[in-house]
């Protein structure tokens, strides 16, 4: 099983490819918006390192949010590109799961983190004492300390915060959680595509793989865009 997987839901891309459940090629890049520009330049990198071509790919996946809107889309678009050219299937896994398995195997919690502007954050709790994250809270979108009063009230159980969000709003974390809240180190606030790759391995073995077509992006609120199309009609 021939499998890549790209992250693009933050102002980092990730993409990985594994060959019969081993990684054999990875990389991490500031898009710095150029993310257009530079994703499929580096897909084609990294199938050259590891010595494929496309066609030797049996899954594209990519993460479908919540996230930055056209990183996500962009993601999304070139995987579905890849797989339609290819006649190959994809998968679709949470940029928050993904980033929450920089921790596989923790006995904490960890709760991912995305600076969603807008004075809130996408976020989730999981349990990652397995290799796959299991969630207690779900994928959401809300305001920090709306968060953490729920994950007061909940556990009391140590937790890690990871990514972009959390580094935002680490003093409102420190004082709200106090010795429960375990800040990531900065290599670790970065999602892998690595990861990406087992969460594809897991839609396979259970039957969960789209057509192109199917792999649609999760939006936890609407865009820029969107809100002010809605003013402009009302």
């Amino acid at each position: 099983m021939k499998i890549l997987a790209i992250d693009t839901s933050t102002s980092f891309a990730t993409v990985a490819i594994a060959v019969a459940e081993q990684v054999v090629a990875e990389s991490l890049l500031n898009t710095n918006r150029t993310l257009s520009a530079r994703l499929v330049p580096e897909i084609e990198r990294l199938l050259a390192t590891a010595g494929l071509s496309f066609n030797d790919i049996d899954i594209f996946a990519a993460s479908i949010g919540p996230g930055s809107f056209t990183g996500v889309r962009g993601g999304i678009a070139a995987v579905q590109g890849l797989a339609l050219a290819t006649g190959k299937p994809c998968a679709g896994y949470s940029s928050l799961a993904l980033l929450a398995m920089n921790f596989s195997l923790s006995t904490a919690l960890v709760c991912p983190l995305l600076d969603a502007r807008k004075s809130e954050v996408y976020a989730a709790l999981y349990d990652c004492s397995a290799p796959l994250p299991s969630p207690h809270i779900t994928d959401c979108v809300l305001p920090p300390a709306a968060l953490l009063e729920q994950i007061a009230a909940t556990t009391g159980r140590p937790v890690i915060f990871v990514g972009d969000g959390a580094l935002r709003y680490h003093d409102l974390i420190a004082e709200q959680l106090g010795d429960q809240a375990v800040f990531a180190p900065y290599p670790l606030n970065s999602p892998r595509a690595a990861n990406g790759t087992l969460l594809a391995l897991d839609a396979f073995r259970l039957g969960g793989l789209l057509k192109p077509s199917q792999l649609l992006p999760l939006y936890l609120r609407a865009s820029d865009a969107e809100i002010n199309k809605i003013k402009g009609l009302a």
